[in-house]
């Protein structure tokens, strides 16, 4: 699902697949974090400060963010399985990718939803939404590398802004490697839809309680029947 931004193939393309999976990391996340008590689902980066917060200043519990690494763990073993049973078939992995991450964040959504009211972050469900929410999450991160990885990473905003700017400041050189144009497009769209899928996240869920996870489940549920539409063997 790359569309040119030209028909003569000349400037550079908008991958939309970037885009769609730049919105839902940065939606998912951010509900998560606003929801479970400040989890991150997209990356274990920001748990690893929570827990290093949390066990010298505790205030919102920490279990949650030592069982969302080994759930994120399984999404990412889970995806390594699904490709490698597909390779051999010579079929593209993303439809099972898609669905099993579309699961996963139903699952997310139908345990934060049970739940309700959260108050304890050491309540079962509470536990278990963050796990699927990581889980699902985990998918997205390793099938950016395994089966996506033609496209800019669509979780982790930071080596992609580093990019972004080092490549603007070149475009400012008198002679600037043709290539630097394209790559500020590749980078700076799914940027651009990761912030505002963070903001959507987090109005998503005051507005919508987890039902707002709907949205991101659509989106990979388009994704998934585009990937099947476009997989000769599919």
């Amino acid at each position: 699902m790359a569309i040119s931004t030209a028909s003569n193939g000349a400037a550079p393309r908008i991958s939309w697949t970037s885009v769609a999976l730049g919105f839902t990391a940065g939606y998912v996340d951010t509900l998560g974090f606003v929801a479970l008590f400040g989890l991150f689902t997209a990356h274990v980066t920001g748990n690893f400060v929570l827990i290093g917060s949390e066990l010298a200043r505790p205030s919102h519990g920490v279990l949650i963010k030592f069982l969302a690494f080994p759930a994120f763990v399984a999404g990412i073993a889970l995806t390594r399985a699904i490709v490698r049973q597909q390779e051999p078939r010579g079929t593209s992995p993303l439809p099972w990718l898609y669905g099993m991450q579309l699961m996963l964040l139903a699952g997310f959504m139908l345990a934060g939803l049970y739940a309700l009211p959260l108050s304890d972050s050491r309540s079962t469900a509470a536990l278990v939404a963050g796990m699927f929410g990581a889980a699902g999450m985990g998918v997205q991160n390793a099938a950016s590398r395994l089966a996506l990885s033609k496209l800019t990473p669509t979780t982790v905003m930071t080596g992609n802004v580093t990019q972004l700017v080092i490549d603007l400041l070149d475009l400012t050189c008198p002679t600037p490697d043709p290539a630097v144009r394209e790559r500020i497009v590749r980078f700076l769209w799914p940027i651009l839809a990761f912030a505002v899928g963070a903001i959507g996240g987090a109005f998503g869920y005051v507005n919508l309680s987890f039902w707002a996870l709907l949205l991101p489940i659509g989106i990979l549920a388009a994704l998934l029947l585009d990937a099947r539409g476009n997989d000769p063997k599919g």
